[in-house]
């Protein structure tokens, strides 16, 4: 029987390794065993650190919008029980984008969340100069 060789799967396993590991530190980028180890350290924060990324995105998302509610006079939980109670679905990512680059279309939305309340609860308005 024929001998088979490793060498071109061996090769191209590491190169695509190494290829991932282009720009760490040190003995980390071309050393076969170290780079293996940080490769897979760095897949396992990276799986984790999108989830990190996206609650930090939504924090800011909410904090920009509780800003511009706070600007029309409605606390965010209320404008967000409004917007349920007029069934208008706009997720926080464009709810921020619209409070920040459009504040009439924002005020408009927020006057239809705070028209869609219920009477039963009591409307403290907050004044634009807290």
């Amino acid at each position: 029987m024929v001998k088979i060789k490793y060498s071109v799967a061996r090769k191209k396993g590491r190169k695509r390794v190494f290829r991932l590991t282009k720009g760490f530190y040190g003995q980390k980028k071309n050393r076969w065993g170290q780079a293996m180890r940080a490769l897979i350290k760095a897949l396992r924060y990276s799986s984790r650190d999108r989830k990190t990324r996206a609650r930090a995105f939504r924090s800011l998302w909410i904090v920009r919008i509780n800003a511009s509610c706070q600007a029309n006079g409605l606390a965010y939980s209320r404008f967000v029980r409004g917007l349920k109670a007029a069934n208008i679905e706009i997720n926080r990512k464009m709810l921020a984008e619209i409070a920040l680059n459009d504040a009439p279309t924002f005020k408009k939305i927020v006057e239809i969340a705070d028209k869609a309340l219920p009477a039963n609860v009591t409307r403290k308005k907050i004044s634009a100069t807290n």
